[in-house]
């Protein structure tokens, strides 16, 4: 009996298919992954992540706005480091503008001018890379303002949302690093300020600025170390953050709009490919593309109508970029607190500049720290650590909402204080009338909106109960054998009754019975403060209908006479509480 043949190797060192005595057209390629497979494993990793699936929805998108700017940002970067000079050294110009010709400036503003003018592309170079800038921002601002009003920042993606706060942190000190390259008088009427600020530091603000400047302002070495600081050091930690960023992403899985068929426990949507990766690739191409006309089209810092930096001269109605704008809001409406210190021990007599360190040092911190602790804030609050991967719509969480309006309306009035001599005379107004209106704005503007944002909240709410229980208006009118008067409703559907209905009743925490003496710094104990809290966090929140108010909506006749909403029982499709609660 013959014994069976034994082999060698393995299927994957087999010859390559062939197609009617010709080798397959992809075997070089099939080749090449077999190699890489083998060392590194990469089929078993690629397989799981192609076959990912992400949700569908439009302001998912905003992310990876940001995302693509951030590379269009790498490769115009790239181009511009090629010709611009980082260094303060005193040159005389003797390019293609004319109006400069024979003027003193230093070499990094000259090379920026050359850049602009002289070297092919340039100009447009340097406009795409301060478009991408901008919406670089713009995307991440948004981007934070979708997780916030969706609560997409609940557990377990708090870390996620710490990171992208750090990474709109890194983005704002990037940005006015590179806005202070060019060294010509409107950025460097931005690095005066923020030598101000770290001179506004008591006691060692001085030496604050000793460190960075390497002297006395401005010293001539501060654009070298903001260069390195801009191509080198802060983009790398960038990537480091954005690659952490999306890693977490794919570990917690994409968060998703409620809906049918939707659960904590799954994600509906399309695989990464082809799908997800086709429409990515497109929309890549589209950011891209929409950069270049704005590049093209759009004039964005024309430093060559500025002139070179002088420390003794100051741009007339000059305004920062617009993300630094809420900040120069504040230093422009802080009035003139100051105190004066005529020395003690070894502090030496001093003047500490209030009006800078509290909206300057204080307001940016004050930002990022309480947008850095919201989510273990809320969290507290509510006593909700269950894991989220179904997002809400604004309107369901009432009081989160009214907070971020109101924050956002802080912001606006800041941001126009930052333009009010630009206001002022735009609209033939006194600048000092200005300025005393956004002092009283910003205290009575975010408590307005907070209070209107709420209301507008809880009103979509009972709309949305009256449109499960009675159905949406029909615009016709009945008359009934009694001669009264009303509109007929249509039912809702039931993918709309789901959305309405399907998220889970929150309810406040209640306080822990018991001595507080013996309770405190136990585990799990809830205080009566936080309790009060929690409360007053969910008081006017409109409660969901129940599955009998649902039932007895939609048959009356079995529950009694509801005429009056011009409903028949039978019109509407009954919603099987279980699905629904």
């Amino acid at each position: 009996m013959a014994e069976p043949t034994t082999t060698t190797g393995t299927a994957t060192d087999a010859a390559p298919a062939t197609t009617a005595g010709k080798p397959h057209p992809l075997a070089p390629a099939a080749g090449i992954a077999n190699w890489v497979d083998q060392r590194l494993g990469a089929a078993k990793l690629g397989k799981s992540f192609v076959r990912k699936i992400f949700p569908d929805h439009w302001s998912f998108l905003l992310g990876e706005i940001a995302l693509y700017s951030f590379i269009i940002l790498l490769l115009t970067g790239v181009f511009l480091t090629l010709w611009f000079k980082p260094t303060m050294g005193e040159v005389i110009y003797d390019g293609s503008y004319q109006f400069y010709r024979g003027l003193h400036m230093s070499e990094a503003y000259a090379s920026t001018l050359d850049i602009s003018f002289d070297i092919r592309g340039g100009l447009l170079m340097r406009q795409m890379h301060h478009w991408a800038a901008m919406l670089f921002i713009g995307a991440m601002t948004a981007h934070m303002l979708r997780i916030f009003f969706t609560g997409a920042f609940r557990k377990p993606r708090e870390v996620n949302w710490l990171i992208g706060l750090a990474l709109l942190m890194l983005g704002i000190v990037e940005g006015f690093a590179g806005y202070s390259l060019p060294d010509d008088l409107l950025s460097g009427t931005g690095l005066r300020i923020a030598d101000g600020l770290m001179r506004s530091v008591p006691i060692v603000g001085t030496w604050v600025e000793v460190l960075i400047f390497g002297g006395e302002y401005p010293g001539d070495i501060i654009i070298t170390r903001f260069y390195m600081a801009h191509i080198l050091l802060v983009p790398g930690i960038i990537l480091g953050l954005i690659a952490a960023h999306l890693a977490l992403v794919v570990y917690h899985k994409h968060t998703q709009f409620p809906g049918p068929g939707r659960t904590e426990r799954n994600v509906v949507g399309y695989p990464v490919f082809p799908v997800y990766a086709a429409k990515a690739g497109g929309f890549f191409f589209i950011v891209f593309g929409v950069t270049a006309l704005m590049g093209a089209f759009l004039q964005i810092n024309p430093l060559w109508t500025y002139g070179p930096y002088n420390p003794a001269e100051v741009t007339a109605g000059s305004q920062p970029d617009w993300y630094m704008g809420f900040a120069e809001g504040a230093l422009r409406i802080t009035p003139g607190w100051e105190t004066h210190f005529a020395g003690w021990g070894f502090l030496p007599p001093a003047t500490w500049s209030w009006n800078v360190l509290i909206p300057g040092v204080g307001g940016l911190g004050i930002l990022f720290v309480v947008l850095g602790v919201y989510p273990f804030v809320e969290q507290w609050v509510t006593g909700d650590k269950r894991d989220h991967n179904v997002l809400q719509y604004p309107w369901q969480a009432p009081n989160r909402t009214a907070f971020g309006v109101a924050g956002m309306t802080a912001y606006g009035i800041l941001w126009m204080a930052g333009g009010n001599d630009i206001l002022a005379i735009m609209f033939n107004l006194s600048l000092n009338f200005l300025t005393e209106l956004f002092r009283v704005l910003i205290f009575v503007g975010p408590i307005v909106a907070f209070i209107v944002t709420k209301r507008i909240c809880l009103g979509i709410q009972r709309r949305n109960v009256e449109r499960v229980l009675h159905g949406s208006e029909s615009g016709l009118m009945e008359r009934s054998p009694s001669g009264e008067y009303h509109e007929a409703h249509v039912p809702i559907s039931e993918d709309e009754a789901y959305l309405l209905t399907g998220s889970d009743e929150e309810h406040p925490v209640a306080a822990t019975n018991g001595d507080a003496r013996e309770l405190k710094g136990k585990k799990g104990v809830v205080s009566k403060r936080r309790a009060l809290v929690s409360r007053w966090y969910y008081a006017d929140n409109v409660p969901k209908p129940t599955a009998e108010e649902i039932e007895e909506a939609h048959h009356p006749g079995d529950h009694g006479d509801h005429d009056d909403h011009g409903v028949e029982g039978g019109d509407h499709n009954e919603l099987e509480s279980s699905d629904r609660h």
